[in-house]
């Protein structure tokens, strides 16, 4: 049974998880306003969305230690003051270096926030909580990146810059009260671990050293020596850290927690998932611009029918979850992307807004559903001992997947204009993610038609009834 006051809490995480997840994307659309302001090249403007997602993906997996070392509710408050103080900084920032350095520090807020707030949230959750407490948390992240296009749209148009940063303040205000009333004092029972140093060194340095490779590849003329270079630093790195985290006795990343097999293959599915719906909010307002001819705030209302198509379908997702399991939604959830998406390739100038409008609702409903399955199956059948742990990596994983993003989306564009060129680029570029979709509802099929059952709540059939007197 949720109670009203754990409900609170997961609303208030998810208003955290948007904030962080806005604030990733927001940005790009200001771009050429903010590199005029700050009289700054605008290569060089990239890396304040870069330094956000960098410090993210570097810090995410610290969060579990932080909160055991000095409780949920320090953390929790400590990471929404640094992220609504940043935000501020961000907004008062006279040039491009002090406005990078807030951004590090906005990340820093965001990378404790988050995690922390889902542990709170599901931690002590019965098992048959867990799907709609998931549902809570994690639709308001999927929005952010959609809302994006149409906020940065009109505050390009009829405001400047510094509202994007300014709108978190009454936010994150407002999100501190509620913390402060509903989170109770006090840290996990039993000792804290100490701090697993060499995982922090190679997990952090991989991740941020991945991070920083995909920033280069987005360049409009990318070092491509520069670029591999860290990639396979990074990839290395990574590999080390691995070999490390199974040995270690008191990991920073708990890879035990992927002994549970509808965790190892949700984790999996959930970076490549990412790849595909976090490059959607980075194409289309693109295609629709540059390709259909189409102002930032028409591109970015259509744009915002994926956010309806969100909405629209999370009053049915846990009774379609509940109705057919994890395994079969999910399958449907990741074919359906991988049609929808192929299918936004093939639009033009000509086709009705109405038709595209229709297309990215429907996009909006399988990636919601997607999303909602690939947040719950794992934890579902996680001992309740390693949820944190399991959290931690869950958080880091969408991370690496959120950051990876833009860059897949940049690779694929590109290979379709070697391919083909002018539109037809796009189309190459849609149905590459595309089949990345394909390969995650492959994935999906690896799952146990009763993975995540715990989570379920199934109807248990009627009783027969009892056979008339003299029947055979």
């Amino acid at each position: 049974m949720i109670t009203a006051r754990h409900r609170r809490v997961a609303l208030l995480v998810a208003g955290c998880y948007f904030m962080e997840m806005l604030d990733g994307t927001i940005v790009a659309t200001s771009s050429p306003q903010i590199g005029r302001s700050l009289r700054a090249p605008a290569t060089e403007v990239g890396l304040v969305i870069t330094a956000y997602l960098l410090t993210l993906a570097v810090l995410i997996p610290l969060s579990g230690w932080l909160a055991r070392r000095f409780g949920n509710r320090v953390v929790f408050l400590t990471a929404i003051a640094l992220f609504t103080a940043a935000s501020v900084g961000c907004a008062a920032s006279v040039n491009l270096g002090m406005l990078v350095a807030m951004r590090v520090l906005q990340g820093t807020g965001g990378a404790m926030m988050v995690p922390v707030g889902r542990t709170m949230v599901l931690s002590p959750a019965a098992k048959q909580d867990i799907l709609r407490l998931t549902s809570y948390v994690v639709w308001p992240g999927l929005l952010s990146p959609v809302i994006a296009p149409l906020a940065g749209g009109l505050i390009t148009t009829y405001a400047t810059w510094h509202w994007m940063f300014l709108i978190n303040v009454p936010l994150g205000m407002a999100a501190f009260a509620f913390a402060w009333r509903l989170i109770p004092a006090g840290r996990p029972p039993g000792g804290v671990p100490p701090l697993d140093w060499a995982g922090v060194a190679l997990t952090c340095a991989g991740l941020g050293g991945l991070t920083y490779a995909a920033h280069l590849v987005t360049l409009p003329s990318p070092p491509a020596a520069q670029a591999a270079a860290f990639f396979a630093v990074s990839a290395a790195l990574l590999a080390g850290a691995v070999a490390h985290l199974r040995r270690a006795r008191h990991p920073l990343l708990n890879l035990r927690t992927l002994s549970v097999p509808t965790f190892r293959v949700s984790q999996s599915g959930v970076t490549l998932y990412w790849l595909v719906v976090g490059a959607m909010p980075f194409l289309l307002p693109l295609m629709f611009q540059v390709r259909f001819g189409w102002s930032p705030v028409k591109s970015g209302a259509v744009t915002a029918f994926v956010f309806a198509g969100n909405v629209g379908i999370k009053p049915a997702t846990t009774p379609l979850i509940n109705r057919f399991g994890f395994r079969t939604v999910l399958v449907a959830s990741a074919l359906g992307t991988a049609a929808v998406v192929a299918a936004l390739g093939f639009t033009t100038a000509s086709t009705p807004v109405a038709v595209t409008a229709l297309l990215a609702l429907a996009s909006g409903v399988t990636r919601s559903t997607g999303f909602t399955v690939y947040s719950t199956v794992g934890l579902a059948d996680m001992d309740p001992g390693l949820m944190r742990d399991a959290n931690t990596l869950a958080a880091t994983s969408m991370q690496l997947g959120a950051g990876l993003a833009v860059a897949v989306a940049t690779v694929a564009l590109r290979a379709g204009d070697a391919a083909a060129g002018g539109q037809a680029a796009f189309t190459v570029a849609f149905c590459l993610l595309a089949l990345i979709a394909v390969g995650c509802a492959a994935e999906a099929l690896r799952l146990d038609q009763a993975a995540g059952d715990a989570a379920r709540r199934v109807r248990s059939p009627a009783p027969a009834s009892p056979a008339a007197p003299g029947g055979e």
